[in-house]
């Protein structure tokens, strides 16, 4: 476990916390081995594949979509070339099955090498 991204989780405040925590595990189950860095001022995993960021109002999940379909990118929102992202707003928002799913597809079929953003 990386300290500065343990501390950067800390210092949320509730729900975006227990979002981070959760994401995190999630991540760490999905894809077991990853690696795990701050980039950015935001926790970073896999070279940059993916992203944690804790805002105000939620949480976002961020994914490299280098590489992938029109049709992949577009199931997840904001309209970056390189990055793309899903927002949780609360526990219950977090569709583990979905994360999952996504997770997977970008961890195989992104292009993404060191600093994906």
């Amino acid at each position: 476990m990386n300290n500065e991204i343990h501390n950067y989780i800390q210092k949320q405040k509730s729900p975006q916390k227990d979002i981070c925590r959760r994401l995190r595990r999630l991540i760490f189950k999905t894809i077991p081995g990853v690696k795990e860095e701050m980039k950015w001022g935001v926790p970073v995993f896999a070279g940059g594949k993916f992203y944690i960021g804790a805002l105000k109002k939620q949480v976002n999940l961020g994914f490299s979509v280098k590489g992938l379909a029109k049709k992949e990118a577009a199931l997840f929102e904001g309209g970056g070339k390189l990055m793309r992202h899903i927002k949780i707003g609360t526990l219950k928002d977090i569709d583990e099955k979905r994360i999952v799913k996504l997770l997977k597809m970008v961890n195989k079929k992104s292009k993404c090498e060191k600093n994906c953003f």
